[in-house]
């Protein structure tokens, strides 16, 4: 019969523990110092190496050639107190869940008085000390407040706060903590290597997710694979039965439909799910845990490896197919819909009700998702299916060339009859139904990039959260600016944003190419070029003067040249020259919050 992996591997010296540095340093200087304390206490969650410390501390104690950091191993008492060892006699181990009564405690007291039978002291174990009463507990304090020179306690538990403060303020605490996972995955490396057995790619990362930290659990866990084994290598496959996770197969349909929108796919899923037999709030986990990962392959990219430790080339590749295929947000908004499903299956009594939930929020209407990632088809397929609809070319100048050749055109005799035809806006009431050709060549000038007809306020503002995402990407300056920005009206190609103060309102005048950066962001993201109306959420609405003129139309730009010469990076209002100095006078009040100077006239 062979003896269980935890207790083969572990650790007889404060060097061999792992994950616990905050509590080994400081023990291990109070060794070489030889400034030990009578009584100790190590808390902790279960598994992470409280009673092996104590039995370490007890042999370094105790060693011939102690007290030492570092047991010899071939002394007696270090022979006694190894993983093998009969135990010593004067390292005294008490279960506290049996023994902790005043009797127990009256018959420690008596068992301390003694000197030691042959070691420097003697050492008591109390494991699970919160199970003392208080009663038993309060027997003990004048012994652990005072006790002889030969006598140590150690207290080990996991629950601290429920040993009484008497006793917690006489002894040394020391918080011992789960293991980090890269610390517990090369650990768990090592033994396997030692036991002459491997694993394929995924197998020691699901051993550590299911001991939640804990090295015994872990290594239980790896005890348990390793002898249901048919080979020196652990599959995959059993691994995912053995420990009750969701198969890799069944994970990827999920997100895949997820990706596709495809409610069929994610209601299939789940009936998998439920007719497995798996467990849904397990189904949940691993469904979040996965989410998570795509979130840290779609910000991070290739440097994502350094967090997802023990995933394979293909998982990863796998990873990051799926991680392209969503947007941030909607995996954000994917992991908050998971997580709110995990805290409702707890309580729920049909766990098959709570997944369908969750996967009719995940696949929710278009309006309520990201633009960018529900529509898959770039912003070219757009602007071609508006060019469909109203055909208008990309730039005046090659409009101006291209009117004299346009077969809608009334056919002239000489060059002199054609250009004011091509420079000269025709009257709509000459025709009764102009051909669209005509028109777009007519009024050119006058179209947006793409026509802007079907965006809506509406629809600006559903598309805002993806349009600061991308505007993170490409200049975080101009974001840094942007995110705090409200979408208040779109109208006429005229965007109004509301800024908290009118600081904001001058940083995005101000700033580098913030304003530019923006407009190019949404016309990538809408098709549409915009003008931009400047409000201030402190500032109340002063009244309109009299001479302030507001034109119901902006002027419309259609070229990247016509952009570019714009001279302030927000466009309120275009007025026209006989009207500059009242124009100036509305930018300075709704865009800088100023009030004009009322002076004597020039």
């Amino acid at each position: 019969m062979t003896t269980a992996l935890y207790r083969r591997y572990r650790p007889e010296s404060f060097a061999e523990l792992i994950g616990q540095s905050q509590v080994t340093d400081p023990l291990r200087s109070a060794l070489r110092a030889d400034r030990v304390n009578h009584a100790y206490l190590f808390s902790g969650p279960r598994g992470c190496g409280k009673t092996t410390s104590a039995r370490i501390l007890a042999r370094c104690l105790n060693c011939k050639e102690g007290p030492t950091d570092t047991p010899c191993g071939k002394c007696d008492s270090c022979i006694e107190l190894s993983r093998g060892g009969p135990g010593s006699l004067d390292v005294v181990e008490i279960d506290a869940a049996s023994h902790n009564g005043v009797d127990d405690a009256r018959d420690l007291r008596e068992r301390a008085i003694f000197a030691p039978a042959r070691d420097r002291y003697k050492i008591f174990i109390l494991d699970e000390a919160h199970m003392v009463t208080p009663q038993g507990f309060n027997a003990l304090l004048k012994i652990v407040e005072e006790p002889p020179e030969h006598v140590k306690f150690i207290f080990a538990t996991t629950e601290p706060e429920k040993v009484i403060g008497t006793i917690r303020s006489r002894t040394h605490h020391y918080p011992f903590r789960l293991v980090p996972p890269g610390e517990l995955l090369e650990y768990l490396g090592t033994v396997l290597e030692a036991e002459g057995f491997s694993a394929e790619a995924g197998v020691m990362p699901l051993v550590v997710r299911a001991s939640g930290g804990s090295v015994r659990d872990a290594l239980s866990l790896l005890d348990q694979l390793i002898a249901g084994s048919d080979t020196k290598e652990v599959a995959y496959q059993r691994a995912v039965n053995l420990l009750g996770f969701t198969h890799d197969e069944l994970m990827s349909e999920v997100i895949d439909a997820f990706a596709e929108i495809d409610a069929a796919k994610a209601f299939s899923a789940v009936d998998k799910v439920i007719q497995s037999g798996q467990d849904a709030r397990r189904f949940l986990e691993d469904l979040l845990e996965r989410i998570r990962d795509l979130m840290l392959v779609s910000s991070l990219g290739n440097d994502a490896k350094a967090i997802l430790r023990g995933i394979g080339p293909e998982q990863f590749d796998i990873l990051t197919i799926q991680a392209n295929r969503f947007g941030l947000s909607d995996l954000t908004a994917a992991a908050e819909a998971t997580s709110k499903a995990l805290s409702d299956t707890s309580a729920a009594s049909n766990p098959r009700l709570q997944l369908e939930l969750l996967c009719a929020r995940v696949l929710a209407p278009v309006s309520q998702r990201s633009i960018a990632s529900i529509h898959q088809e770039p912003v070219a397929a757009v602007a071609a299916t508006a060019a469909a609809t109203v055909k208008s070319p990309v730039t005046p100048a090659k409009t101006a060339t291209s009117a004299p050749a346009n077969p809608v055109t009334p056919a002239t005799p000489d060059k002199k009859e054609a250009k004011p035809a091509a420079t000269k806006p025709v009257a709509p009431a000459e025709e009764e139904s102009p051909e669209p050709e005509a028109k777009s060549v007519i009024t050119a000038p006058k179209q947006p990039v793409v026509p802007a007809q079907d965006i809506t306020t509406a629809t600006v503002k559903s598309a805002w959260p993806m349009i600061l995402e991308t505007l993170a990407k490409q200049s975080r300056s101009a974001w840094a600016v942007a995110f705090t920005t409200k979408v208040i009206d779109f109208k006429d190609e005229v965007l109004t944003l509301l800024f908290q103060s009118q600081n904001d309102v001058d940083a995005f005048k101000s700033s580098q190419g913030a304003a530019e950066v923006l407009r190019q962001v949404i016309r990538e993201q809408l098709g549409v070029v915009v003008k931009y109306r400047a409000k201030v959420a402190e500032a109340p609405v002063k009244p309109e003067s009299k001479n302030t003129v507001e034109p119901t139309a902006p002027e419309e730009f259609t070229t990247e040249e016509e952009l570019e010469a714009q001279d302030a990076p927000v466009e309120v209002i275009q007025a026209s020259e006989p009207e500059a100095e009242q124009a100036g006078e509305f930018v300075l009040r709704e865009v800088l919050g100023a009030k004009p100077i009322k002076g004597e006239p020039n």
